[in-house]
């Protein structure tokens, strides 16, 4: 029986915001060690949970080793690194002799102080250098990315299949892995020797990149039609982490061949062109809340949802940004929400008060001045939780999430869940253990740029992606380090 090692370390990071990353930052989302991520992922919609799957097929011994992921936030401190990268590597040592290994990375992390000697621009880079070190150069290496990474030409050193997801919302992380899976059994059973090459694209992706739709649905034909070509075994499309301040940041294209190392750049070649000749399709002009509330008022589609995609935890913003809200409030609208704010202060004081009790709260605005001022509300507390759920899917279907003490507030009809660990809304589950179903209100607001779209879009009646002031405006980020211009920051 082949025998493979299992494990990762997963972050996407932010070098604009101000919520810094920590152990407890991990240990808020996953900190696992050996059988217990196969207990706490076997049967869910992650990378973790395809890889066992993977192995149940195929008939693989997985060996658990370190898994460890916290939700996006700033650069990792780099003795927090060192000590995740020795734990996982110290896991792969004790395993002893293995066929294979499958990770779970992100693809777009760094850690330290990038201005400093400590800095580590590439963590993926690094990461698969020592796992590199450790199994040698004969031991096939498959990890699944995140579609937003910043592909370098060392993860692809380093790497012999590197596997992006395909979906956007990101609903294929199973399928992705169950893929890698598939692959590190035909260089077992049919002789596959993995040759990868790099495009990278000298563009940042914009926000027009919901794979279900066009123009993005036609960029994952052209690769599906690339990837059904002889002698391919699989292609990705990165359409990049843009709020890293790091050399290689940028989209990019990375394509698997059986032996073939020219056959393997030509087509990331082509298949980067292609994008590249369309760059302009892949932005699109987000209004301010109060501007697409009227153009939604107008339409008369509901409910309405209002995508706040500046402040969108799941891109490492702070969570509490407050222009919605206001234009929510000061518009005077009834049956409407916002899902969620991360305000653990103003959860405390609903706790105190208890469900029933009106109290007077200022609402948001604390993490940064650039977040808007706080809101002042006088509000009912409708429900308090402990913040433990389960999601439905199909984003993450399947897997407990604890958003810690939390809270729904209503003021004259506007509804408000609050939150003391920061995350977009998948599904409505959360909202539902708050006593609140989204369904039944005509205006919904989410600190989400497109993965609320999984759990949301079949029974919308509009959505618009907006932008209100946050940390994270593009326009106003002080890039330093790119190794290359890019289109839009450069438009020649």
């Amino acid at each position: 029986m082949k025998r493979v090692v299992v494990g990762g370390i997963s972050h996407e990071t932010s070098t604009f915001t101000p919520v810094e990353t920590t152990l407890q930052s991990y240990r808020e989302r996953f900190l696992l060690r050996g059988p217990d991520m196969l207990q706490a992922l076997r049967g869910t919609n992650t990378p973790i949970g395809g890889f066992i799957d993977g192995a149940d097929k195929h008939g693989f011994e997985l060996i658990p080793t370190f898994f460890a992921e916290a939700h996006t936030s700033a650069p990792t401190p780099r003795p927090l690194f060192d000590d995740l990268v020795n734990e996982l590597l110290a896991g792969i040592e004790a395993a002893g002799a293995v066929d294979g290994v499958l990770l779970e990375l992100h693809g777009s992390m760094c850690a330290g102080n990038l201005d400093g000697p400590d800095g580590v621009p590439d963590a993926e880079g690094q990461i698969l250098t020592e796992v590199r070190r450790i199994v040698g150069p004969d031991v096939p290496i498959l990890a699944e990315l995140d579609i937003h990474s910043n592909v370098s030409p060392l993860m692809i050193r380093m790497a012999d299949v590197l596997i992006g997801r395909e979906s956007y919302p990101e609903i294929d992380m199973n399928d992705r892995a169950r893929e890698c899976a598939d692959v590190l059994n035909r260089i077992w059973t049919e002789g596959l020797r993995p040759t990868m090459a790099l495009h990278q694209i000298p563009m940042v992706w914009g926000m027009n990149q919901v794979t279900a739709h066009s123009p993005m649905r036609e960029a994952m034909a052209e690769l599906h039609r690339m990837e059904a070509l002889p002698g391919v075994v699989c292609g990705s499309i990165a359409t990049c982490y843009f709020l890293a301040d790091v050399p290689d940041m940028g989209s990019s294209v990375y394509i698997v061949t059986d032996n073939d190392q020219a056959a393997a750049q030509r087509l990331a070649d082509e298949l980067g062109r292609w994008c590249y000749e369309r760059r302009a399709d892949w932005h699109f002009y987000m209004p301010p809340t109060r501007e697409a509330l009227a153009k939604a008022e107008a339409a008369g589609r509901y409910p309405a949802i209002f995508a706040d995609m500046r402040d969108n935890t799941g891109g490492g913003s702070p969570g509490d940004s407050t222009g919605q809200l206001r234009t929510f409030v000061e518009a005077g609208l009834h049956d409407a929400c916002v899902l969620n704010i991360t305000d653990p202060e103003s959860v405390q004081q609903c706790h105190a008060a208890g469900v029933g009790a009106t109290l007077t709260l200022d609402v948001g605005g604390k993490s940064s001045p650039l977040q808007g001022e706080p809101v002042r509300m006088t509000a009912r507390v409708v429900a308090i939780s402990d913040g433990k759920f389960r999601y439905d899917g199909p984003m993450y279907a399947g897997l407990e999430n604890n958003l810690g003490p939390s809270a729904h507030i209503e003021q004259n009809g506007v509804h408000v869940l609050l939150t003391t660990l920061r995350e977009q809304p998948f599904d409505t589950a959360f909202a539902r253990s708050l006593q609140l179903d989204p369904r039944q209100m005509r205006y919904i607001g989410v600190k989400s740029a497109a993965h609320f779209r999984a759990g949301f879009e079949s029974w919308a009646g509009a959505i618009q992606v907006v932008s209100e002031p946050s940390v994270h405006d593009l326009g106003n980020l002080p890039f330093k380090r790119l190794n290359r211009k890019l289109y839009p920051f450069d438009r020649t």
